[in-house]
Formats: structure tokens, C-alpha cells, sequence
């Protein structure tokens, strides 16, 4: 698959998922999933992952960590074992805040670990990180439209 088809196939996946249509998001995934390879996987999380710090940005505004101050983005778990139970949701957000950290090889090895992971692990890592960009970006859409 080239890099323009897998392109756009990324954006109607996120579009369909921000828009609640769950059906058309996973068929868009499942497609780069089955006609592309791992490096085009791990692409397609970087993409979304890139997404997502930018919903970040847009949700805390000037609070959002300045990497040229040193700041970094960190993840708290408000109820305990909520990401231990949920191990995509785990990945998805770890590779979120590792991405938006600029942390590459945090990156590669949660990618890595999902790849290796059973089929249906690395499947539902990569659905649980395209729900929560999608979940990111529905947020900081209602910040602007509080905004304007």
C-alpha cells in the first residue's frame, strides 16, 4: 500500500471514529491492517498518536507541557489498576503520551509488545488507540466550540 493511500485511509478511520461511526472506522483500520505490514502499522499509530497531542494541545491550552521548557506530558491513573486491567487501553495511552513526549523508542517497544502480542491483542491495541485519539479529539472540539 502506498503512503497516499495509507494516508488517507488513516484520516477516514479517524473521521469516522470522532464522528461515533464505529462500523466504518474499524473497516477503514481493518484495510490498512490486512494490505499493509508492521512498518505501516507502526506508522499509522505514530499518525494517530500525532493526532491525539494535538487534541491534547488544543484541551489544556497554555497548560499543556512546552518540550523547549523541559515539560512532559505524564499519564495518572485515577483509579488503580484501571490500565492493568484494560491492557490496550495501556497501550493506547502510553504510546499517546510517549508520542507526545517524543519518546521513539517508548514508541517502538509498546508497539513492538502489541505486535507480538496474540492477533487479537495487537488488533484491539489498535482499536483502543484509534477510540482514544477519537475520544481526544471529540473533547477538544467541544473546547473550541466553548471557545467561539
Amino acid at each position: 500500500m502506498d503512503t497516499n493511500t495509507a494516508s488517507d485511509l488513516v484520516m477516514e478511520a479517524l473521521a469516522h471514529a470522532v464522528a461515533g461511526d464505529a462500523d466504518e472506522a474499524t473497516v477503514a483500520l481493518m484495510t490498512l491492517g490486512q494490505q499493509g505490514d508492521g512498518n505501516l502499522m507502526y506508522g499509522v499509530c505514530c499518525a494517530l498518536a500525532s493526532a491525539g497531542e494535538h487534541g491534547l494541545r488544543t484541551v489544556y491550552g497554555d497548560r499543556a507541557p512546552r518540550r523547549e521548557n523541559g515539560d512532559m506530558w505524564v499519564m495518572q491513573e485515577l483509579a488503580p489498576s484501571s490500565l492493568s486491567e484494560d491492557p490496550p487501553k495501556a497501550f493506547a495511552m502510553r504510546f499517546v503520551v510517549a508520542y507526545a513526549n517524543r519518546d521513539m523508542p517508548a514508541c517502538l517497544a509498546l508497539y513492538e509488545a502489541a505486535f507480538k502480542a496474540s492477533d487479537e491483542e495487537y488488533a484491539d491495541s489498535i482499536c483502543a488507540l484509534l477510540a482514544e485519539v477519537a475520544g481526544v479529539l471529540r473533547l477538544a472540539r467541544e473546547q473550541r466550540e466553548k471557545r467561539t
